[in-house]
């Protein structure tokens, strides 16, 4: 599947992430803010500087998508803090409110290592692209933007991916220059449905 064994967490780490993704979404609409990471008692593999996204659903629908790309904290902290940001600070959306949280969908995904690409055109990027796989980050000075794997769901062709993500940076989809710094990365995926929530 493109990722290394070690990346994979059991069935109860798994949980352990969903529900500190709830309990940070949870405190958020009580509170009205986001509130210090608990630094609880977590298991070993949770406390690992890993990176990470929340991404949360209402329907199907999108309702907020917050993360990072390098690491900077435990994996556990670093779901608090995008549960969080998904739910009240991703700007395509309004905060979320109370009447929404009991049809949330909260999906975590994991990432590996960012792997640089080294390519010195738009073709041989496309070339070594894996559908459904890859996660994909691009970098032009200050700007950045990425796609997680889930996205090859929406858009199953590299040409239509990779035109969709320069977009989402803001560039022309035509535009390329060598200059651009292309990283990939493959996810462990955590959804909702593992907890029944």
């Amino acid at each position: 599947m493109g990722r290394s064994r070690s990346m994979d967490l059991d069935i109860s780490q798994r949980r352990t992430l969903l529900e500190l993704g709830r309990k940070s979404i949870e405190r958020g609409l009580e509170a009205g803010r986001m509130l210090d990471w608990p630094a609880t008692q977590i298991d070993a593999d949770l406390q690992v500087v890993r990176a990470s996204f929340a991404t949360l659903k209402i329907d199907g629908m999108l309702r907020g998508c917050c993360g990072t790309v390098y690491p900077a904290r435990s994996l556990a902290e670093d779901v608090w803090r995008n549960a969080w940001a998904s739910a009240f600070s991703d700007p395509r959306f309004p905060p979320l409110v109370r009447s929404e949280y009991p049809h949330l969908e909260l999906h975590v995904s994991i990432l590996s290592p960012l792997e640089a690409v080294q390519v010195e055109s738009e073709f041989e990027l496309l070339e070594s692209l894996r559908p459904g796989t890859d996660g994909l980050l691009l970098e032009l000075g200050a700007t950045r933007a990425t796609f997680l794997p889930a996205v090859w769901e929406q858009l199953p062709e590299p040409q239509a991916f990779l035109r969709h993500l320069k977009e989402k940076a803001g560039w022309p989809t035509k535009f390329w220059t060598s200059r651009i710094r292309v990283y990939r990365y493959t996810t462990q995926c955590i959804g909702a449905d593992e907890l029944a929530l």
